[in-house]
This record gives structure tokens, sequence and C-alpha cells, in this order.
């Protein structure tokens, strides 16, 4: 080991006895530079690179006189020090001046020794003590700077004390959270710096770090606690306090690490609400609606009084979804939630059960006409139209009521009788309220098990379609058929759309029973059209929800292109309601339809708001006359009028005409002296399977082309 030593000295003598007495020892070898002004040796530092802040790679220790003659005392000690601050400094001093040299070790000299008893042994064991401790004292300052670095990046707040609860140290973190810097805080109790309450109560909670002293164990600060910073400003924390132990294992104080989670539990607090509520209403979801009905009930049951669960559902919701776009029904449940709110008491509960359905649960009743009268606030309060932007929207709602106890005695069979109640409203005109009887529970049951089997039927395939011919009447040739749908029903067998088409546009289920049979009708014609068969066009029904879904006139070409079949051959049946309901988006569906090629047909026409206007603003191809004018045209002189009317109109606008439901001959005979172009019905051709139909095309070109 080699060290540099520079020696500080204008006594030659002096200087001598110190370069004699650092010879080589074996264990290390000494360079002794000497410079006999302290200006020489503050050169000499500089020159070896020891500048103040820069790190020694030259002089070990120096070892300084105090009795220079340019330079003498405490002048010469902060002059080195300045020029080296991590240099350590060794005193060479007189007996007689020994009570400086003592001074100067308290001023930042490392130690001191004395010129009479100096030899070679001493002096060469206090210049290594001096570098080791050095060393040392290098190594702990980067440990405690890594410590304090450390401490000062991490997120948590990190409080000291000793082992009487004294604050001895605070990071950065903790500085911030306590409002207390950490040379205001050291010495004080913790008490004074870190004031800890609970939050409910605001009284005090328990020092942990005065628990992990006392028990000699890590400690939790209690839940729910809140700082108070020294501004009086409250912050959520989590922490734990853990003893500090001597190399002896005796505590000597506690450790606390904590952290602000105020963000934390607000968030966690915002999802446990959440979780509770829904979403768009802000109204209790049926979690919190469950939970606050078995209370209800158990109170109910306690006190003897009457409970009511009334189910709330929006008539016609999804054609408004439709027709204005769900962004504008969900505006519209908003308004709707709030009048229901305004409906009840405070007490009471107004829940969203999920769609356009609401579920409210009004508590400590005195009679059923408690909740009837609240039926008939929600009624009323519905009728006045709501206004969501520019739109003035009317709605109704039909409303079913259950009670506690006379018609459930447990939430799930309240909110199923509520439920069947309302289907009940709704069956019976909607716009109304029903109470719930044993009646309703069986024909709820029936249309619930019908729906299953619908959407059963719908996934198994259980669906077919049958095809009615239409015929020009002139020439008898076969000019198109009517798809139309059946339902193969395992137990009741063939199911006439009548019988489900309605309950499949109440339950959701027309838009895809309606895409199905509209792929199967075109997969079937274009498999007459690969047999070389005559061209035939395909009618198919639309539903009124169908026409509005968006996508619809999309959907429509996506089918043709997967199936192949042309556009030219498909025909639309439309009602006269779709033209009336929001006529200008319906009339961009079906100009869409028609730029595809597809032909449009009024179905039924007369039954409704039949009106000139619809005929010369929509693009429609055919009118078919409702088979209702038909049967009593030979009897009745006011239907013979009205068809003869129809045909007449159609021929002046360049429509096309279908009489529907011709059944007799006598009927026919009309037809053909009214020159109706075409004619539909049991007399001509029943629906037939789509082999039966093939082989009639068949017959029809042998008979053409014999």
């Amino acid at each position: 080991m080699s060290i540099h030593i520079l020696l500080l000295d204008d006594d030659t003598a002096g200087a001598t006895t110190v370069r004699d007495a650092l010879r080589d020892d074996g264990a290390a070898t000494y360079t002794v530079d000497w410079a006999k002004t302290c200006a020489e040796g503050l050169a000499r530092l500089a020159a070896d690179g020891n500048l103040a802040g820069e790190a020694h790679d030259g002089v070990a220790v120096v070892l300084i006189s105090l009795q220079m003659v340019d330079t003498r005392g405490q002048r010469a000690l902060d002059l080195v020090f300045a020029a080296a601050p991590q240099v350590p400094v060794l005193v060479v001093s007189a007996a007689i001046t020994e009570p400086d040299a003592r001074l100067a070790v308290k001023q930042g000299a490392q130690d001191y020794i004395l010129r009479e008893r100096l030899d070679g042994y001493t002096l060469r064991k206090t210049v290594q003590g001096i570098i080791e401790r050095g060393a040392i004292l290098s190594a702990l300052f980067d440990e405690k700077e890594r410590a304090e670095v450390t401490l000062n990046s991490i997120g948590d707040a990190v409080v000291c004390t000793d082992v009487a609860c004294r604050v001895t140290y605070l990071n950065a973190v903790a500085e911030r959270l306590t409002g207390w810097s950490l040379a205001d805080a050291v010495g004080h109790p913790l008490d004074d710096v870190f004031l800890p309450l609970d939050s409910e109560t605001k009284g005090a909670a328990p020092n942990p770090m005065a628990l992990a002293i006392r028990d000699n164990k890590t400690v939790a600060l209690t839940q729910n606690c809140v700082l108070v910073r020294r501004d009086g400003i409250e912050s959520a924390i989590e922490d734990s306090a853990a003893p500090i132990h001597d190399r002896n294992g005796r505590v000597t104080g506690s450790v606390m690490v904590f952290r602000d989670v105020t963000k934390t539990r607000a968030q966690a607090q915002h999802m446990a609400y959440l979780a509770k509520h829904d979403s768009l209403t802000d109204l209790p979801n049926r979690s919190l609606l469950n939970e606050r009905l078995v209370h209800a009930l158990a109170l109910a049951q306690r006190h003897q009084h009457q409970t009511a669960v009334l189910y709330v559902d929006v008539d016609n919701f999804k054609e408004i979804n439709d027709t204005l776009g769900h962004t504008i029904g969900d505006r519209l449940l908003q308004s709707i939630a709030d009048r229901l709110r305004s409906c009840v008491r405070g007490s009471d509960t107004v829940s969203r059960r999920g769609g356009d359905e609401f579920v409210l649960l009004l508590s400590e009743l005195n009679c059923t006409a408690d909740a009837e009268g609240v039926a008939s606030m929600i009624l009323r309060s519905m009728a006045a139209p709501h206004q969501v932007d520019q739109h003035e929207i009317r709605v109704t709602v039909s409303v079913g009521i259950a009670m506690y106890p006379e018609d459930g005695s447990d939430a799930e069979s309240l909110l199923k009788h509520a439920d069947f109640a309302m289907y009940h409203a709704k069956g019976s005109g909607r716009n109304n309220y029903k109470l719930f009887n044993s009646r309703l529970n069986t024909r709820a049951v029936a249309r619930r098990a019908l729906e299953r089997s619908l959407q059963q039927a719908l996934d198994q395939n259980h669906f077919t379609l049958y095809y009615q011919p239409t015929f020009h009447l002139a020439t008898r040739k076969i000019t198109g058929v009517e798809a139309l749908i059946r339902w193969r029903h395992p137990n009741r067998g063939l199911i006439l759309p009548d019988d489900f088409v309605p309950l499949a546009e109440s339950c959701g289920l027309i838009v895809p029973i309606g895409r199905w049979a509209l792929n199967e009708a075109c997969r079937q014609g274009r498999e007459w059209q690969d047999a070389c068969l005559e061209p035939v066009r395909i009618s198919v029904n639309v539903s009124p929800i169908e026409l509005c879904e968006k996508g619809f006139a999309a959907g429509v070409q996506n089918i043709l292109t997967a199936t192949g079949f042309n556009a030219r051959d498909l025909e639309l049946e439309l009602t006269e309601t779709v033209l009336i309901h929001d006529p200008v988006a319906t009339n961009a569906v079906l100009r869409s339809l028609k730029a595809m090629g597809v032909r449009l047909a009024l179905d039924d026409f007369g039954t409704g708001f039949s009106s000139l206007t619809h005929l010369q603003r929509f693009p429609i191809d055919a009118l078919k006359i409702d088979q209702s004018f038909i049967r009593d045209v030979t009897t009745d002189s006011s239907d013979a009028s009205i068809v003869g009317a129809v045909i007449s109109m159609a021929e002046s606008l360049s429509m096309e005409v279908v009489a529907e439901g011709v059944e007799t001959a006598g009927q026919l005979a009309f037809l053909l002296e009214q020159c109706c172009p075409e004619a539909q019905g049991f007399y001509l051709g029943r629906p037939m399977a789509a082999d039966d139909i093939t082989t009639l095309l068949r017959r029809a070109q042998w008979a053409e082309h014999p």
C-alpha cells in the first residue's frame, strides 16, 4: 500500500523527524511531500487535484504545523479545509501549544501528535488509523446518502422516533403530509407531529408507533384513519409501525411508513357506489334494490306493515330507440327516472331493473290503495311530453303491483308477481296499472314459456317458409310467391305467424327472425334460379320494427350478396304504419332499398291511414288490397267501389295492384271485370312448401313449352 503524505512545516528539523519516522514498514510505503509554507502546501494540493469538492487521488493525509511563519494556527487549518475538505488533517504540535492542537481537533482536524513524543511506530499507527477512520466515515456517509435519497424518492412517508416517542426523522413525503419540516419536528413528541383521527368519530386514533415500542412488534393503524396536517387539512392514510432495535436487541425507537390513500379510498367508494347504482340514471340497480327489499320486508314483518313492489315498463320504447337513436333513448330514460323519483317519498326506492324497466319499492304502507295512488300518480306524471333536445316525446308506461304479504313473502316472489301484473297491464291496452292476482300467474308463466320456446326455435332452426303464389289474372301465369313463415313447434305442430309474430315483436325477437326469413327466401329463390325455372319474384313481409332497425338496408344488401339472389326479384312488403312513424328516416331507408333494385309493396292497403301523400312521397311499386275488402265485393257495394277505386288509382299512379284473399269464383270474376292485374288467395293457390312450389313452376314451364 502506498500512502502519500503532504507535510506543511517550516521547521527543517521537525520535517526531517517526520520523514525519518515515516519509513517503509513492510505494510505500507510512505511518500512525504514537504512544503515549507502554507501557500506552497495549498499549491501542492491544487496541483494534485485536491481542490474543494473534488476526489483526492493524491494526498491521503495532511500533516500540518500550527506554528508556520506565513500562516499560523486556525487560519492555516481553515485554508487547508477549504482547499481539500475531504482530506483528513493531522496536527503536529509542540507540548507547549497542545491546547491549540486540541482546539484544532474540535475545529475539524482528525487528531494531533506531539513532537516530543513523535516516533515512527506512533506516527505510522496514527496515520493509518486516520486513513481507516476516513474510509469508514466515507462509507457511512455514502450509506446515509443512499438511505436519504431512497427515503425521499419513495412514494410513502417515513417517520422515526426514539424510545420516548420523540421525532428523530421525517422524509420529504412525511414533511408534506404532516406539514412539519424535519428541522422543526426533530425532538417534538410524535403526537404533536403525527395526529391520526378516526374518520367517522373524529376522535383520536391509537398511536401505532407507541404501540410498536410498547409491544415490541409491528402494528398497523386502525382502518378509516385520517391524518390532520399542521394547517388543519385532512388526508386519509394507511400505515404500519415497527420497533427499532440496537445490536443487543433492545428497543431504541420506532419507524412508521404511511401513505396518503385519499384518492384510492375515494375511488374505492366510487366503485362501491357504481356496483350498487345504474350508470345511466344513477338509480339503485337490482343488487341494491334486492338488499333494500329484503330489509324492508323484515321491517314490515316486525311492525305489521304492508310493502308494495311496482314494476314499471315503458310502452313501445324499442320503437323510440330504433327511430330516434339510442342517445335520445338514453336521455328519455333519464327523464323518466326523474319523474318516477318525484312520485315517491324519500324513504322509498326507485331502481332501474334494466333496459326500459324500473322497479319501485314502497315501504310501510297502510293498505293497497296507497300503492294504487302512487301508480296513478306515475301515469299522470308520464302524460306530459318529455322534451329531449329538439324532440317532444310522449310515452306511456304499464305498471304492475304486488303487495306484501298477500302476493308474496319474499323478494323474489314479489318481483316476479309484480312483473306478471305489469304484463297483464300491457295486455290490457297499456298506459294503466294492474294488481297481481293468482290468475295472472298462470297466464304470465305460459307467456314466458312461449318466449323461451320462441328463442329456442330461433336457435335450433325450427322455422320454415311456405310460399303462396301470385297470379296474373289475364294469363293465369305465376308472377311471384309470397314467403310466409311458420313455426314447427315440437309439441303444437305448425304454428301460423298471427300466433307468434306479435309475441316476437314485443320480446325483441322479430329482428333476428325476420333476418332469418329474408335470408331463407333469397336462398330458396337462388335455388330456383339455378334450376333454370322461370324467374319468380319473392315477396317477404317486413315488420315496422325491422325496418327501423339501424343498418336494415345494409343487412338486405349483405343477404343478397351472400345468397346471390337478384335484387330486382325481391319484393319487400311494408305496412302503412311504417310510413307514418318518422317518415324522414323511413323514406331514406326505402330509397336505399330502391337504389339496390329491390321492389317495395304496400301491404294491407286501405286498413291504415291510407293517404295519397304517402303514395306520392315514398317509392312504392305495388299496392296489395287487403282481403277484408275482397271478401264482400260481390255482396257489398261499398267494398266493391273501394276496390274499383284503388285499382283505378294505382293505374293512374303507374303502380301495380295485387288483390289479396281471393277465395271464390265470384270474387275472381269481379276482379277480372275491374281489370285487376294480379291476385292471390286460396281459390288460386294455397301456401305451399318449397318443394311443392318447385313442382308447380316446372308444370308451368312444361305447359308453356311442351
